[in-house]
């Protein structure tokens, strides 16, 4: 199995940008804010998290514990962070799970609507008041928006994360019409479709066991998943000024899986 190397550097985003990470207790959450806090370029960043695993203790980041029930939740976290960090730039949703982990045809009703709400609803909440408040702090200011799938959503799930996988590819339709949404306020929509990244997710929404990863890993044409890191500073490369003329694309981080 080939590994990993990270780079001697890090991606960076532009200076005082104030980003809010949801779901930052998370194995992505806590490598995109420590990538952050690596460059020498200061930011405000707002953790998110529903547990008490803080992905930091540095003093730039604002700790957001908050459980997310409905729309009011969604728009009261935006509003925490925005108020607190003086405005926002940028959000990056990475909450999200997988309450039943049997096949779906087994599935009750209540844990349909409860994938359906955390993986849908919520980026939806979370987004629509984002972008209410990039727009509002001023003409064409601007703002980035960055949402994630899962590759296997392209093929129809499967049979253990059916409804997940539902979620996110009405996600990626939610990119598009956000996209155009935000255009004119120079607000850029994107998201990552994520194949299988190394980050604990499977583990912790699954039970998987390292057998298993290792043969899910073995199934990647590069065969291994992919680094927390590398996810990391692929999302920091959309929310930077380089990506400046990216909007309403999926960007796929797969390692080659499904061709």
């Amino acid at each position: 199995m080939t590994s990993f190397q990270k780079p001697d550097w890090v991606p960076r985003l532009e200076a005082g940008t104030r980003v809010l990470v949801t779901g930052a207790s998370g194995g992505l959450g806590r490598a995109l804010v420590a990538m952050i806090l690596e460059s020498p370029v200061p930011c405000v960043i707002g953790a998110h998290g529903a547990s008490n695993r803080n992905p930091s203790d540095d003093k730039r980041v604002i700790h957001l514990m908050r459980t997310f029930e409905n729309e009011a939740d969604c728009a009261a976290v935006v509003d925490e962070f925005a108020e607190k960090a003086g405005g926002i730039d940028a959000l990056v949703v990475l909450s999200g799970g997988i309450h039943f982990s049997g096949h779906w045809k087994d599935m009750p009703g209540e844990d349909w609507e409860k994938d359906i709400a955390v993986n849908l609803n919520q980026p939806f909440y979370l987004s629509r008041a984002a972008m209410a408040r990039m727009k509002d702090q001023g003409k064409n200011t601007g703002g980035r928006i960055l949402l994630t799938s899962t590759e296997s959503a392209l093929h129809g799930g499967s049979a253990q994360s059916f409804p997940y996988a539902i979620a996110k590819r009405g996600t990626e339709c939610m990119v598009q019409g956000l996209a155009r949404e935000g255009a004119p306020h120079g607000i850029l929509v994107n998201g990552v479709r994520f194949g299988y990244i190394a980050s604990g997710f499977h583990q912790r929404w699954h039970g998987r066991t390292e057998k298993d990863m290792a043969e899910r890993a073995d199934m990647v044409p590069l065969k291994r998943g992919g680094d927390p890191d590398e996810a990391a500073a692929l999302m920091i490369y959309l929310l930077s000024g380089w990506a400046g003329f990216i909007t309403g694309q999926m960007i796929p981080l797969t390692g080659g899986d499904w061709l």
